[in-house]
């Protein structure tokens, strides 16, 4: 389909147009015509997840080109984008999540409705946007755009320290962006000084400027510092916990499920291939304050008295996994970060939609506030013990194969000790989350407000089916996700690799490898095509 990522980035705007137009008094109406869009957006996307060009080609494909902005011969910046298998299920989980966002308000959300749904479709084209785009300098429109809808959707419809955790949320994430900003137009500045940057600031032509050791530092730390926040990484993750338990239901759906994923995205995409002399020196740093966040988001959310805060400090602690992946710079390791960033979006995501039911029916989310729901509520019961078990990485479900490979890859890494830590985390994370749902489900509570409470709707279980459906899907059969990301991946390893080692080994040598083969293990992700 020709220009299918425009069509596909573009067409919530369209929606967003027309829904302007719409009364504001007609609620239903409203959300109803949002849930078409969105659902109409996942169908424009669906060609690129049935597309077998992805298992045999490590390139950008449905590439899109046009000169936007040009400044003499000194600024160039263009609309270009791409997908590859990197991208590709990130952005398929953001259309397939996008729907079940909407569908979630619509009990939850009764004021002003109209900003609500335009919130939502303005970020949902800016987080595609954001993804698709091989420009660098449009991925950072976008990573800004997204910040406007989620501050609104925080601050105007979140609980009641909302203004508090929107303008934490801003200030964070800006200041980390502006940082990024100054590194990209160095980073322009330095391609077009010495003439290897002539298409504007196109990342695949940025792969090759060979930046120097010292200049690379800066800038990386530029890079790495905002994708940090936005993970986030130990200790940059305060804003997280608030902006969690302050947003309404869809805004916290969508904050775990795509927006957490901006940051470790940005790592795979733009921080490491475009430095990798400089991750190679800070790989033991990210990959401790990575080992520290696991165990502390773990520790924490044990303490927790809310549900919400405890989901939330649980994503501190599961990206932490995700981060550990990606920084061991194999295939399994990276294979399964990818993997875990969208299980992470699954099952947090399933998690906060859960809290949210509870939520609509108590207006609390206090653990000690319920007890014995599962005699009352026998289909919500279930579905949560599943999600339970999936948060929990147990083996069967999607949660399992993404933090096996991400440790089994630090493991057969410089990064072993580092895995050996990190399996704390696991433990920890069935203590609190099966302690959590022990007394929510099954503890003793004498209040009267639980004897009425009504087990899922017919409209909540459409919500959660999806979410169940890919739980056993990953956790059964990843590799029909493995298939169309390996190639991504094992080029971009190759590539960093070889740049490392290129700038390690003396020019005198005349070549250089890659290091140490890479080992194969039963139930290992398939090797792709080289």
């Amino acid at each position: 389909m020709q220009n299918l990522l425009s069509w596909m980035t573009f067409f919530p705007l369209v929606g967003l147009a027309i829904l302007l137009f719409m009364p504001g008094a007609k609620e239903n109406a409203l959300k109803v015509w949002t849930l078409v869009v969105t659902i109409i957006t996942f169908m424009i996307s669906l060609p690129l997840a049935f597309d077998d060009v992805f298992k045999t080609s490590a390139a950008m494909h449905y590439t899109e080109f046009s000169k936007w902005i040009s400044i003499g011969d000194f600024f160039q910046m263009n609309y270009n984008v791409g997908v590859d298998g990197i991208s590709l299920w990130l952005v398929m989980l953001t259309t397939f999540i996008m729907p079940i966002a909407v569908l979630s308000t619509w009990q939850a959300v009764d004021k002003n409705v109209k900003g609500f749904m335009a919130m939502l479709l303005l970020l949902e084209t800016a987080m595609l946007g954001a993804f698709v785009s091989i420009d660098l300098f449009l991925f950072y429109i976008f990573w800004e755009l997204m910040l406007i809808p989620m501050y609104f959707l925080i601050g105007i419809w979140g609980g009641k320290n909302r203004i508090y955790a929107a303008v934490k949320f801003f200030l964070y994430t800006a200041v980390g962006s502006l940082l990024m900003l100054v590194a990209i137009i160095y980073v322009y500045y330095y391609g077009v000084k010495t003439g290897i940057a002539t298409d504007g600031f196109s990342i695949v032509e940025f792969y090759k400027l060979g930046i120097p050791g010292n200049l690379q530092t800066w800038l990386f730390l530029a890079f790495a510092f905002s994708f940090a926040i936005k993970v986030p990484m130990f200790p940059l993750h305060t804003w997280l916990p608030d902006a969690h338990t302050e947003a309404p239901t869809a805004g916290s759906v969508i904050l775990a499920a795509v927006l957490l994923k901006m940051g470790t995205y940005g790592y795979v995409r733009f921080a490491i291939p475009l430095f990798p002399e400089a991750m190679q020196t800070f790989t033991p740093l990210l990959a401790t304050l990575a080992v520290i966040g696991i165990i502390y988001g773990a520790l924490v959310a044990m303490m927790q008295d809310d549900v919400k805060k405890l989901v939330a400090y649980s994503s501190v602690s599961h990206l932490g996994f995700v981060m550990l992946g990606v920084f061991a710079m194999n295939l399994q390791g990276m294979a399964g970060g990818m993997l875990q960033m969208i299980n992470h979006g699954i099952s947090t995501g399933a998690l906060f939609l859960i809290v949210g039911f509870l939520y609509e029916r108590r207006h609390t989310r206090e653990i000690n506030e319920f007890g014995g729901l599962a005699k009352k509520m026998p289909i919500f019961a279930t579905i949560f013990m599943i999600m339970t078990f999936s948060s929990i990485g147990l083996p069967g479900t999607n949660g399992f194969v993404g933090e096996f490979l991400a440790i089994l890859g630090a493991f057969e890494s410089e990064l072993r000790w580092y895995a050996v830590v990190a399996t704390t985390g696991v433990i920890f994370a069935a203590v609190y989350m099966l302690w959590m749902y022990q007394r929510v489900m099954f503890g003793e509570c004498n209040n009267p407000k639980n004897a009425d409470l009504k087990d899922l709707s017919a409209r909540e279980i459409t919500l959660m089916v999806p979410l169940l459906v890919f739980v056993f899907w990953i956790g059964v059969y990843p590799n029909t996700f493995f298939d169309k990301m390996n190639p991504a991946l094992e080029n971009l390893i190759k590539q960093v690799k070889s740049q490392q080692v290129a700038i390690v080994m003396p020019a005198s040598t005349g070549e250089y490898t890659l290091g140490n083969p890479r080992l194969t293990h039963p139930g290992m992700p398939p090797q792709g095509h080289q």
